[in-house]
């Protein structure tokens, strides 16, 4: 929803200080010059990336409009689903979950999370996990070092089309300039001929850069800002993974493992210590009650 308010406050703010000078909006109006610009810019973002990157973009820009994927709730869905993770291997050993990682759906762990079941990426990423301290017998520091590479590897992916969105909109001023000399050469093959509309050619022609400017720093650059943000937020998740496991491969009890994870968590979205008792606790007693 901010996408949106904050591009409604830059229209607001550029046209009205452009009315209140005295401006004419229809001398702004130049579908010549935006097509140069917009058509130039994003033939050239079809030309200089892969189709899923193209795709994802579209995909990731949308989602903006929803919000962050993961909200308060969900983490703490995530570190309850966690802490029942741990509270098995603690009973049965890492062999107790083995049937749970094969088929996530029908587990009764991962089952109790529907929302969470949904995130195919963060629940392949958590089974993949379980299934090296599993079957790997790998010592906390190469699995660290593993889970390392792996994040990076998928950071650097989801970060991919807002990068590409990006040099999109650096691309931008240089099509407004592209559009303005076009305009210029529209306007000396006048000069012998009709030189009564040598000043609409010249206006049209700093719309042109004007537009690209504008476009650039307005609203593609601050996109693909707002892209990138939302993917650092939601890689969040992972990282949290990745430290509840790390914690409790190294012996840590279930509860500490878990307030490892809550302290990887962004203070935004990190439920409070007494929340996140409380949350387990009255699990528990549902649990027991079953």
């Amino acid at each position: 929803m901010l996408v949106i308010v904050g591009s409604l406050v830059v229209l607001a703010c550029v046209l009205g200080g452009f009315v209140l000078s005295h401006g004419q909006l229809l001398a702004l109006w130049q579908p010549y010059e935006l097509l140069i610009i917009a058509g130039g810019a994003f033939g050239a973002f079809l030309t200089a990336n892969p189709p899923k990157v193209v795709k994802a973009a579209m995909h990731d820009a949308l989602a903006l409009l929803k919000g962050p994927r993961y909200r308060r709730q969900d983490y703490v869905d995530l570190l309850s689903m966690l802490y029942d993770i741990f509270g098995v291997i603690r009973k049965e050993g890492v062999l107790g979950l083995e049937a749970h990682i094969e088929d996530p759906q029908s587990s009764s762990i991962f089952s109790a999370y529907p929302r969470l079941v949904r995130e195919h990426h963060l629940i392949e990423f958590t089974t993949d996990c379980l299934r090296l301290i599993v079957g790997g017998n790998m010592n906390p520091f190469e699995l660290e070092q593993l889970l390392d590479l792996e994040l990076e590897n998928h950071h650097r992916e989801a970060e991919a089309p807002a990068a590409a969105v990006m040099k999109m909109a650096d691309a931008l001023p240089g099509f407004g300039i592209v559009a303005a000399v076009m305009g210029i050469v529209t306007t000396m093959s006048q000069l012998g001929e009709d030189t009564s509309r040598i000043g609409m050619h010249v206006a049209g022609a700093l719309v042109g850069t004007f537009l690209g400017i504008l476009l650039c720093y307005g609203f593609i650059g601050p996109l693909a800002s707002a892209m990138e943000a939302r993917v650092q937020e939601d890689g969040k998740a992972f990282e949290c993974v990745k430290v509840a496991l790390m914690a409790s491969l190294r012996g840590y009890n279930p509860k500490v493992a878990v307030e490892f994870a809550r302290k990887a968590l962004s203070a935004r979205e990190r439920p409070s210590f007494q929340d996140l008792e409380d949350h387990l606790k009255g699990e528990a007693r549902a649990g027991a009650a079953a």
